[in-house]
């Protein structure tokens, strides 16, 4: 933001007052060094007010004809950096009012008929965070379109699946991509619904309980590409129920991205080894010069509680406000763009991030063959013999307590010491008991088998491309 000497200005309201506000109320109440990021959603949203007003014969032509003038101009000197910001003029409606009214006298005046700051900001605040909303959807299917391209190349590649991080069964490292597919698809649906709650027009209701002058609301909603009007004047200047929305989508996003990113710190560890990272989103050390550090997952880690704080801080704002509109409702926007800012970066990085992984394939199947990963599947090999699941696990308890104690996977076990355990274990055993005849045997939708995996990512594929 760009910021001038200006002189002090009149009020737009100090025709009531005895004195001037004092500087440190100024500073304190001005919102300018923030909210002017509205400014092109503020004449976005002026010019449509203007054009109504006009068409009901509230505004003469030649008027209409200025402001769009006026704000053309206003509009490139914004563009380009050139605007002198006033914070005596408060916040960015009256910046660029004030401007407007410069260039083209009493029509600039006449603009703010029939209607409020505070309808005006709900409006302006609206349009910018629909705009925020579909360039993080963009960047969302990016993200998701570089984890299908991942899980394809690796549907083949056996991993251990864990629970409670201890090794449970088999999965392809495809197939985990893909869990992280889904959970983006969620926070999209999240987003694309919000999205329809944001867009709705406030204008109109102006302070509080409409306008006097015979607006057309609906007009204005569709020239701003508004869904529908917000019904009740009160709520329309009052709430900010859409922001908090926004806020919680955001907030399941990086706690998505926030799993992911202590999958890939913990992978890179020697302990694992199971990924690297490209060294572009690394860093090292001032003091070991063998350190690679993945300092990008644990930023993206560490941003959760950043989005997490915003989200109850709005929710925090909201709770004791009676109605309508109130002064506290400024602190809505620093949250909220913070917090967009902050999408839009992560998942940038993430789509960017996301084809540096390399995957060391043997590392993971060396860890899922160490990790008695196949035991269910003896198990269930039992159960398709006859014998009752409780029988059948007890049974490969056993097993598996003899092949600790000998320092083995299940799979080298003989097949005769096999059958200590269970008279129903045949030669077709170790079919079961293999890393692939644990994968191919969950050939099912949902499941790990790698065709599921390759008919997943094609489906999913499918899902993007259809919006």
């Amino acid at each position: 933001m760009q910021n001038n000497p200006t002189p002090p200005e009149t009020k737009a309201w100090s025709g009531r007052f005895s004195e001037p506000v004092s500087e440190r109320v100024k500073r304190y109440t001005a919102s300018i060094p923030f909210d002017w990021r509205l400014a092109p959603f503020d004449i976005q949203g002026s010019l449509a007010h203007a054009r109504m007003l006009e068409r009901a014969g509230i505004l003469p032509a030649e008027d209409l004809a200025a402001i769009e003038r006026g704000m053309a101009e206003i509009r490139a000197e914004i563009e380009a950096g050139r605007f002198g910001w006033s914070l005596d003029l408060e916040d960015v409606h009256m910046n660029i009012e004030r401007a407007l009214t410069e260039r083209i006298g009493d029509a600039g005046k006449r603009l703010h008929t029939g209607r409020s700051r505070n309808d005006q900001v709900a409006t302006d605040v609206r349009l910018w965070l629909r705009d925020a909303i579909d360039r993080i959807l963009a960047l969302l299917r990016q993200a998701q379109a570089a984890l299908l391209d991942l899980a394809e190349r690796h549907a083949d590649t056996v991993m251990p699946g864990f629970t409670h991080l201890q090794v449970a069964m088999p999965v392809t490292f495809g197939h985990h991509m893909l869990a992280y597919f889904e959970m983006l698809a969620r926070d999209a649906e999240r987003l694309a619904d919000c999205r329809r709650r944001v867009n709705r027009l406030p204008l109109g209701a102006a302070a509080l309980a409409g306008t006097t002058f015979p607006i057309d609301r609906e007009y204005v909603a569709r020239e701003l590409g508004f869904e529908a009007v917000c019904e009740n004047s009160l709520d329309a200047v009052s709430d900010r129920d859409f922001a908090i929305e926004f806020l919680a989508a955001g907030a399941l996003i990086l706690t998505h991205l926030s799993r992911f990113s202590e999958e890939l710190v913990l992978w890179m560890t020697p302990r694992f080894g199971f990924i690297d990272l490209a060294d572009r989103f690394c860093t090292g050390s001032s003091i070991m010069p063998q350190k690679k550090n993945p300092d990008v997952p644990e930023l993206m880690r560490g941003k959760t509680g950043r989005m997490n704080g915003h989200l109850v801080a709005l929710l925090t704002l909201m709770k004791g406000q009676p109605l309508a509109y109130n002064k506290d409702n400024q602190e809505d926007k620093e949250p909220l763009f913070d917090a967009a800012d902050t999408l839009v970066d992560t998942l940038a990085l993430l789509a960017e991030m996301i084809p540096g992984i390399r995957v060391k394939a043997e590392a993971m199947r060396r860890a899922a063959a160490e990790g008695y990963a196949t035991a269910t599947d003896l198990a269930d090999y039992l159960v398709k013999k006859g014998l009752p699941f409780r029988e059948a696990h007890e049974a490969v308890a056993r097993a598996v307590r003899a092949a600790e104690a000998q320092g083995c996977d299940l799979a080298d076990l003989g097949l005769e010491e096999l059958r200590g355990f269970s008279a129903l274990i045949a030669e077709d055993v170790h079919a079961v008991l293999t890393l692939e005849g644990s994968l191919a045997a969950r050939d099912h939708i949902g499941g790990t088998a790698p065709e599921q995996v390759r008919a997943a990512v094609a489906r999913a594929r499918q899902r993007l491309a259809a919006g």
